[in-house]
């Protein structure tokens, strides 16, 4: 299988369920934390470009319910990866980078389909 990448923050439930499904698959990949390694600019708008800033972006999240009107007001694709990159935890996640697909957020039967 080829190289797969998996992005997300370790204390995370999601990604603590992804890695879990991962390991049971007998899948290999990287783990690239957030919080430690972070995420360029350049990598988040490669993201977006594929998926759409507002699939990555997660507005649910405490981070992003914190933020002033301002901040969460008119928010356009620079906007997104901007804020993304100042404060990771608004990735969702996780997010898994593999040959030919990216993925974001966990779903068993999407997973099974494309990694499995």
């Amino acid at each position: 299988m080829a190289k797969v990448t998996l992005y997300g923050i370790p204390n995370c439930d999601t990604v603590k369920k992804a890695r879990s499904w991962m390991d049971g698959h007998g899948i290999s990949y990287d783990f690239h934390d957030y919080k430690k390694q972070g995420v360029d600019a350049a990598k988040l708008e490669g993201w977006a470009d594929e998926v759409g800033w507002e699939v990555l972006l997660n507005k649910r999240g405490t981070t992003f319910r914190k933020l002033d009107d301002a901040d969460k007001a008119e928010i356009d694709m620079a906007k997104a990866v901007r804020l993304m990159a100042a404060n990771p935890s608004m990735i969702k996640r996780p997010v898994v980078e593999h040959t030919g697909e990216l993925l974001v957020g966990f779903d068993s039967t999407t997973w099974e389909n494309v990694l499995g």
